[in-house]
């Protein structure tokens, strides 16, 4: 049974005097205990909004979110807020994109992290103290006990993000999902949280959601991948699967528009056309088609069925990327 069973998920914005917005559009997903799974697309395609969803972040008034998200088969929607209160930081873990505007300012960051102790598991403030600082150490932040009593802008981006996780972390929840927790840090830096958060994953046997927008950490980090557009998945596949073979047009447009190390000098970059905002509603045919290059007549007229295409593997295209021939070996 998946630890997680996302199901149909919807989210929709709702202001007075304007269309409706679907932000997430029938979005479905399992996570395993232990596993990495991962939310891959541009900005705007409903990841985050996805994570806050699942968490019970979003505000009430103004959004209908329908569908269902089980978690160890009770579906998180139903709840109160008090019983997703008791939930958050006990059971399920969120790193959040932006430290500096995640963390209170005016609050140390040692009463941060011993308030989930406090909160969860009912630990005296000078046990919670001494706890604390064993998880900034565990997170790679040096000088622990001195950093507990100091403020988030006293710390360096790279120290505030592992500040986040420890956190995120503190009581050991089965689940965490990161939101784009490399964004805006320097590549060494980067390549220490993504290390830090596969080195949690493997010794605490939590499952990982990682949401991002850079293929790149798609390929060292997560087990599956699924890729949004507009709200929708439109292509699922086990991580070597999709970066073997992309088959949807969106997928095979985001791999080619990274720079390779391996390419011809002088070779251009090959990017997605247009922008984000350049899609037609679901409900008319395919969001992707007015950027896509496999676009067919069927494509603005019909829309996309999720199909089973084996192998683990769904996807959601009336014109996919025709997989590469394998070679034949002489004897």
């Amino acid at each position: 049974m998946p630890l997680l069973e996302v199901r149909d998920l919807t989210v929709v914005f709702e202001r007075k005097g304007e269309e409706p917005f679907t932000a997430v559009d029938h979005v479905s997903f399992d996570v395993e205990p232990g596993q990495t799974v991962g939310l891959v697309g541009e900005s705007g395609c409903g990841k985050s909004v996805t994570s806050l969803a699942v968490m019970g972040l979003l505000p009430r008034r103004g959004v209908r979110v329908s569908g269902s998200v089980q978690y160890e088969g009770v579906d998180l929607l139903t709840l109160s807020d008090r019983e997703m209160r008791d939930r958050r930081g006990r059971d399920l873990g969120m790193v959040f994109q932006d430290p500096l505007s995640s963390l209170n300012p005016v609050i140390p960051i040692g009463v941060q992290v011993t308030e989930v102790l406090e909160r969860h598991q009912g630990m005296p403030r000078k046990k919670a103290m001494l706890e604390a600082a064993e998880l900034l150490a565990k997170v790679g932040i040096p000088d622990p006990t001195r950093r507990l009593t100091e403020y988030p802008h006293q710390l360096s981006g790279g120290m505030r993000q592992r500040a986040l996780i420890a956190i995120a972390l503190a009581c050991r929840p089965r689940l965490l999902i990161a939101d784009e927790p490399t964004t805006a840090l320097d590549v060494t830096i980067q390549a220490q949280i993504l290390a830090l958060l596969k080195e949690l994953v493997r010794d605490m046997g939590t499952a990982l959601v990682m949401i991002t927008h850079d293929l790149g950490v798609v390929a060292g980090l997560c087990d599956e991948v699924n890729v949004l557009y507009a709200g929708r998945v439109v292509e699922k596949a086990h991580r070597h699967d999709l970066f073997a073979a992309p088959r949807h047009p969106y997928t095979h447009g985001l791999l080619a528009s990274i720079p390779r190390l391996d390419a011809p000098r002088g070779e251009k970059l090959n990017p997605i056309r247009g922008s984000v905002s350049d899609n037609i509603p679901w409900t008319e045919g395919c969001a992707f088609a007015p950027r896509c290059p496999n676009k067919l007549d069927v494509c603005v007229q019909v829309t996309p069925e999720q199909e089973d295409i084996g192998g683990g593997r769904l996807l959601r295209c009336h014109n996919p990327v025709k997989p590469p021939v394998a070679e034949e070996v002489s004897v």
